[in-house]
């Protein structure tokens, strides 16, 4: 019995001296008087949007002393409060939020203070009606019981909707200066301010007001130059729409011309560009060195905006992703947002919003999490790269459109369930954030991402279900099903070179030199999965007056002239992934004739036997086409047959389907892997890397030891 209680000792000494190790870069979570850096963070922030103003009674300090006991970190503030820093035309109000900042301080939390332009007052609108634009009218059914449904936006506009203006209107943006510039020089100095958020969850309205159409114009001047370009370029030659005037160009209403209608969907995108760079630039003039601008974009890759854009404005990108709860609970949506976000600025983001309790602007789709899934979740963004992980939001609403989306209190105001669960998950964060900061990843595989072919796509579209992004959540679900963790990269992306696979969604308007970029990349050695309708227009959404694939052709090996739609699925010959029964095609056929390209599957059809799926070595590299919408399972062994090619493949893809790995290396340098077990069954396997210490756990783990994850859990491992 000495000689184990002797080994037991030993063993709680080594735990002992690897937990002080780890914690070594110390428990100020807030480098005050450091420039800011987002990938220098000195351990997790955890957190709630605070809106005290919204609260039925003064309980100010009730509510910070329950964030102390719980071990809130930062909360966010002030975003949606126009009215209440400026109630009447040029009187500001400032006590209030000095109160919150004052008693936020005093208990050692700090905050992200918003712009609060999102939302105008009463007394703007009364002023000025003409800068809301839209109105909010019917409400879609469900189409699944777990996802909800939002208002849709027409037009005229009316007052009541937030983000409801006009981006050009001048009396706003006069207005909107000077309540940012009041708010920020007041607080800039406030030792409780870290950061700010300017706006909330930009996009852009599309409403072609006059300020929009003037501004447009000017674009079109300034880029085309004379209007017998856009004649060219967009082929308005077409049902005599030439313009022959700069002054006779017709306003967006009603146009359909592709042409035209993405050149007004990229302005739209630099409209929200420009504004957003314009607060920030704003914000910039008083900030602190210590203090970050951020933007929370919501959860998702976004065709109505330029995130990539947008990021090059801000010090940090914050992302709002909200997921189905409950039985539906993987990481999909999250990591998809993650990824996304991580890769803007190739760091570390935040998580402004996620769920807290239920989320919807009504009570149709309410499913609190399970026990045990607000923690799992916590963790499940942190693997992404997330620095902050913050609740929307603190207290459940008693009135307004978002009275069902719930906070980490319910409408009681007392603590609860997923405010115990919460402290738990602060607890740990306490003791390991600052191992699990500053994650950094080395990812091989990317997506590239072209807005421009998921908006042409749209004026033309293919089917009722399958869009643009249909295809991209398809390849990038392929990815989650096989642990394979991604990038996302623009279209004009210029530094392919660091990827060894490239998937690319119909790829449908994209200039010449996006193409050759392409094909470099396979000639130096890329893998590339390509989907169909790819290099079919150029930049301007007009037909290239060429064989198709156009620019692509040499790089796919192929050529074709027609293509067909798909009433129902098509079989597929042979089956060379082994889906068996899943071994199809919808959708869409193109009639490839191979020229140098190598078939893999083609349709089994009693008229026509046109390729489905083929490789062409190319260089040193090989492009994967796909002239079909695939099946789920089809698309997965596709890419899981690149992977292996490439030797991307190994222990991840061989663990129980529910469990999720992903990995990066901390700001000490050391190898962490997440292991998350989305189900509510027990799951266990061989852990297979180098040996280290399970950070939750305490306990070491060894390479080939047998690692057990309970229902909803996870472990966490950093390889000593």
């Amino acid at each position: 019995m000495k000689g184990i209680a002797n080994n037991a000792c030993c063993g709680a000494i080594l735990r002992a001296l690897l937990f002080l190790i780890f914690i070594s870069a110390g428990q100020n979570f807030w480098a005050q008087g450091k420039t800011f850096a987002p990938d220098k963070m000195e351990t997790i922030l955890y957190g709630v949007a605070f809106y005290p103003e919204y609260m039925p009674y003064d309980r100010l300090d009730t509510d910070v002393d329950l964030m102390q006991k719980a071990g809130i970190t930062v909360v966010r503030v002030g975003e949606s409060t126009w009215s209440s820093w400026e109630p009447r035309d040029g009187e500001f109000q400032f006590a209030w939020m000095q109160r919150i900042l004052n008693r936020l301080h005093r208990a050692g939390i700090k905050a992200i203070l918003g712009t609060p332009t999102y939302s105008i007052p009463t007394w703007l609108y009364k002023e000025h009606p003409e800068i809301a634009v839209t109105h909010n009218s019917t409400v879609p059914r469900l189409n699944d019981p777990y996802d909800p449904t939002y208002p849709t936006s027409g037009t005229p506009g009316f007052y009541g909707p937030r983000q409801n203006y006009d981006f050009l209107n001048p009396y706003f943006r006069q207005h909107a200066e000077r309540v940012i510039r009041e708010i920020v020089s007041h607080f800039k100095d406030h030792p409780a301010v870290i950061g700010y958020q300017i706006d909330n969850e930009t996009f852009p309205t599309g409403v072609p007001t006059q300020y929009m159409n003037a501004a447009f114009l000017e674009r079109l001047k300034q880029k085309y130059k004379t209007p017998s370009t856009i004649n060219k370029l967009w082929g308005l030659v077409y049902w005599g729409q030439l313009v022959d005037r700069w002054e006779d160009l017709p306003p967006r209403n009603g146009i359909l011309n592709p042409g035209y209608k993405l050149e007004w969907e990229n302005f739209q995108h630099d409209v929200i560009t420009e504004y957003l760079g314009w607060q920030a630039k704003i914000v910039n003039e008083y900030k602190r060195p210590d203090q970050f601008i951020t933007q929370d974009f919501s959860g998702g890759v976004h065709t109505n905006i330029d995130q990539w854009a947008i990021a090059r404005h801000l010090d940090v990108v914050s992302e709002n992703p909200y997921f189905r709860a409950q039985k539906r609970l993987d990481g999909r949506s999250i990591w998809m947002s993650g990824d996304l976000a991580r890769s803007l600025k190739h760091t570390n983001y935040l998580v402004t919003e996620t769920n807290a309790q239920t989320i919807g602007w009504d009570s149709r789709a309410q499913y609190p999490q399970y026990p045990g899934q607000l923690r799992l979740v916590v963790y499940t963004h942190l693997a992404a790269g997330a620095n902050l992980v913050e609740y929307w939001h603190w207290h459940s609403l008693h009135y307004g459109q978002e009275t069902y989306w719930k906070g980490i209190l319910s409408h009681d105001l007392e603590p609860n369930r997923t405010y115990r669960e919460m402290t738990e998950v602060a607890g740990e964060l306490k003791k390991i954030g600052p191992q699990l900061a500053n994650l950094k990843k080395d990812n091989k595989i990317a997506i590239l991402f072209s807005a421009d072919s998921a908006n042409a796509i749209s004026y033309m579209p293919v089917s009722d279900s399958v869009d643009y992004m249909t295809v991209l959540r398809q390849m990038y679900n392929a990815l989650y099903e096989l642990n394979i963790e991604p990038d996302f990269v623009e279209a004009d992306e210029a530094n392919l070179s660091r990827y060894k696979v490239l998937l690319v969604p119909p790829l449908y308007s994209a200039s010449d030199e996006v193409l050759q970029r392409i094909a470099d990349y396979v000639k130096n050695g890329g893998r590339v999965v390509m989907a169909f309708k790819s290099g079919f227009t150029d930049q301007y959404s007009t037909v290239r007056a060429v064989m198709a694939p156009g620019p692509l052709r040499d790089v796919a090996g192929f050529h074709y002239q027609e293509f067909t739609n798909l009433a129902e699925p098509e079989p597929l010959k042979p089956d060379s992934y082994g889906v068996g029964e899943q071994n199809k095609g919808a959708v869409w056929q193109e009639f490839l004739v191979p020229e140098t390209a190598q078939v893999f599957a083609s349709f089994d059809d009693p008229y026509w036997h046109f390729p489905a799926i083929t490789r062409n070595q190319y260089g040193s590299g090989t492009l994967t086409y796909e002239a079909t919408y695939l099946t789920d399972a089809l698309q997965r062994e596709v890419i899981r047959n690149i992977l292996k090619d490439v030797g991307l493949s190994g222990p991840d893809q061989n663990l129980p389907e529910p469990v999720k790995v992903r990995h990066g290396r901390n700001g000490q340098n050391r190898l962490l892997h997440y292991y998350l077990n989305f189900s509510g069954q027990g799951q266990s396997f061989a852990y297979p890397y180098g040996n280290g210490l399970d950070l939750l756990g305490g306990s070491r783990i060894n390479g080939g030891q047998t690692l057990k994850l309970k229902p909803w859990d996870l472990a966490v491992v950093a390889e000593q």
